[in-house]
């Protein structure tokens, strides 16, 4: 899959392309029926089909300040949007002059000018131009002036909640991991680099693995998590602790992990945390021996929920 930033890297001779548009953040069960859509009217046309999303997030540059806790990584995105099998990952630096932009501009600047795209597919609820001032029907009526047909799909939904990335967000909020994973169709993940930190675990007999994030990651609840660890192509089972250690008096909130059958030096390592269930909130205890010992319970508790899980991807059981 080729990777662009910004539409000045379109190559030169670009020809016809399906275009689905969206920030696309987790790339969740919704954001792949699209890309699947955008991929299947490609391949019948012989077109490539071409994922467009936007850095930062609106939000970030229109509402300073209020910015989304992110789901997934812009690396991570690449990676997702490639597996569904996409051809090309287009990143629009969101700036204000493209915050202004009508939506007559947007569609002819960036969908028709640069991109040529033949078909465009977005979801029911999609908005786009200054002030999201266009909509589904702006978007067809400006694709009969310009040339390129508009398929818009229904949202996804199960059991009356429709999937979306600020449902997600408020499952991981609340600590609901499963309910998260079941949107996304995976174990939600954080991604980051191992730090340094107290040491404490290591004295206590469970070395943790910190992980430090990017700005605004959309991280768990304060508790205890069984969760995979990632690191390259390995997938180690993990006991995940997300909060400010209460028993010590913390005041920084952290993620550490302690790798199950595994003493290695993780240090500098890029890696990713997948959770899988919460096993309980956040607990101050009054001495050392009650903490190790809830530690020694919560490492059993997680090596079964994770060797129940298998090889599954997400709460649903799907094949990893």
């Amino acid at each position: 899959m080729q990777r662009w930033r910004g539409l000045e890297a379109v190559p030169p001779g670009w020809g016809r392309c399906v275009v689905t548009v969206g920030v696309f953040d987790g790339v969740h069960r919704g954001h792949r029926q699209l890309i699947a859509r955008a991929v299947e009217r490609a391949h019948e046309r012989g077109l490539p089909a071409v994922v467009v999303t936007f850095d930062p997030h609106p939000a970030e540059l229109i509402r300073p300040g209020t910015h989304p806790a992110r789901l997934s990584t812009l690396d991570r995105r690449a990676e997702l949007v490639a597996e569904a099998g996409a051809d090309v990952f287009c990143v629009i630096p969101f700036t204000e002059a493209l915050s202004r932009m009508a939506p007559a501009g947007f569609a002819h600047e960036v969908l028709v000018d640069r991109l040529h795209a033949a078909v465009v597919v977005v979801g029911s609820n999609f908005t786009f131009g200054h002030r999201a001032e266009g909509d589904v029907g702006t978007l067809a009526e400006l694709g009969r002036r310009f040339g390129f047909a508009c398929e818009a799909l229904d949202l996804v939904s199960d059991h009356d909640v429709t999937f979306s990335s600020t449902y997600i967000r408020s499952c991981i909020d609340a600590g609901a991991v499963r309910d998260a994973a079941h949107a996304l169709g995976r174990w939600h993940r954080v991604d980051g680099v191992i730090v340094h930190g107290h040491k404490r675990g290591r004295d206590l007999g469970y070395p943790t693995a910190n992980v430090a994030s990017p700005p605004h990651t959309a991280i768990p609840a304060d508790g205890v998590y069984a969760g995979w660890f990632r690191i390259g192509d390995r997938r180690l089972m993990g006991a995940v602790s997300v909060g400010t250690n209460p028993t010590f008096s913390g005041r920084v909130r952290t993620v550490e992990v302690y790798v199950l059958d595994v003493d290695e030096n993780f240090y500098g390592h890029e890696v990713g945390v997948e959770f899988v269930e919460r096993l309980r909130g956040q607990e101050h205890y009054d001495g050392i021996e009650a903490l190790v010992a809830q530690m020694g319970r919560d490492v059993a508790t997680c090596r079964e929920i994770l060797t129940a899980a298998g090889d599954a991807t997400g709460p649903d059981g799907a094949p990893g």
